[in-house]
């Protein structure tokens, strides 16, 4: 039972992933900027994140047949660990950008720190909770 949830899960996680990673990609080669409640989908020369969030919803998508072999759990791990780095730059950067003031001061004010951190973020980090499931299935495999 718990495998047949976890295909049905990371089967419709991948697909998520997978679409948002074209998504990046088709709107990263327009050159446009996307915004949505608290999803941001920014062109440019971004590129790459669309090609990590495509293959890794294609890596999430070709491990979802037999989750309990331990290469089937390799590529949903490969897949959540690129998802995480992505996600993990981007909270870096959010982090650095909310210390200085600006022409403020040296250091932001507190209203100005906590404003950094407010929506809209890039999928990956909307993303991020919903792959530590991954974490779950490890230690599972492990008892």
């Amino acid at each position: 039972m718990k495998n047949k949830f976890a295909s049905v899960y990371f089967s419709v996680f991948g697909l998520i992933v997978l679409g948002l990673g074209i998504a990046e990609l088709i709107i990263g080669i327009a050159g446009k900027s996307f915004t949505w409640s608290i999803l941001e989908i920014s062109g440019g020369l971004l590129l790459w994140k669309g090609i990590i969030l495509f293959f890794a919803g294609f890596f999430y998508l070709s491990s979802v047949k037999n989750l309990s072999e331990i290469h089937q759990l390799a590529k949903n791990v490969m897949a959540s660990v690129m998802l995480w780095t992505i996600a993990g730059m981007q909270i870096f950067a959010i982090i650095t950008e909310s210390i200085p003031g600006g022409e403020e001061g040296w250091i932001n004010t507190w209203e100005g720190f906590l404003s950094a951190y407010s929506p809209p973020y890039i999928p990956a980090l909307i993303l991020l909770p919903f792959s530590l499931v991954t974490v779950y299935y490890v230690y599972a495999r492990e008892k």
